[in-house]
């Protein structure tokens, strides 16, 4: 049976799914660690928490380190990547403790390891798409994540027009900074965006109304039923359920 546990802890807001109490409670410690240590850091280095910018890493912790070098990748600011950062370590702690199966769906920024297939449901606001569709994402062995941004959910500022960008990479806090790079710049007749992603990128999945963009190899889309109990309080873009 998969359990779900609701993780609130200051501005984090996320869903953890796994099959044991043991792993919810390791994913929970990550999540905890990570925070504090990017707190502490900002701290240190108030700017690294207001910049839109790449800003320059000293002497920083593993989590920190990897946000800059997101950031320079995308050209946003380090805190672009916050929430797929936090929900990387959570699931990284689980995997660490032995799990195989564990979700963390931090608000609309999904970290997974998964020893079978999952859907994972596209929410894009008022879309006709939000809600019909998910993604059918096959057994992953190594941490996967798969981020997502919006120009039309939320209170953020962009310049582009997507109702959702998504964005699918090995690596959550790189798939969490160009998801918000790319919803900055991305429009249905400007797409020269897409030229400059990074490689690293497995594929980018974008809504505008009843329109789509793919760009990159992404997975399978399959009908989802909309389950709006299953999209995090307050999150963007995604809901996770086990495949059946």
């Amino acid at each position: 049976m998969t359990l779900r546990h609701h993780f609130e802890l200051r501005e984090t807001i996320a869903t953890i799914l796994a099959d044991k109490q043991a792993v919810i409670d390791a994913a929970c410690d990550g999540i905890r660690q990570a925070r504090f240590e990017i707190e502490k850091y900002i701290l240190r280095d108030p700017f690294f928490g207001s910049s839109y910018e790449p800003v320059a890493i000293k002497n920083a912790p593993a989590i920190i380190i990897r946000m800059g070098e997101a950031a320079r990748c995308a050209s946003v600011g380090p805190m672009a990547s916050v929430a797929g950062a936090v929900a990387l370590a959570g699931v990284k702690t689980a995997k660490e403790r032995g799990a195989s199966f564990c979700v963390i769906d931090n608000g609309g920024d999904i970290a997974l390891i998964s020893d079978r297939s999952v859907r994972i449901g596209l929410y894009a606001g008022d879309s006709p798409l939000s809600g019909r569709y998910a993604f059918l994402l096959q057994p992953q062995d190594e941490i996967y994540g798969i981020c997502t941004s919006s120009a039309t959910v939320g209170h953020s500022f962009s310049f582009g027009t997507a109702d959702s960008v998504t964005v699918f990479s090995p690596d959550p806090i790189l798939s969490d900074a160009v998801a918000t790079s790319v919803c900055n710049s991305l429009t249905i007749s400007d797409q020269s965006c897409l030229d400059k992603v990074d490689l690293d990128i497995d594929g980018i999945y974008a809504v505008f109304g009843e329109k789509s963009i793919i760009w990159g190899k992404i997975p399978s889309l399959v009908k989802a039923e909309k389950r709006e109990d299953l999209i995090t309080a307050g999150g963007l873009g995604f809901f996770t359920r086990e495949s059946i």
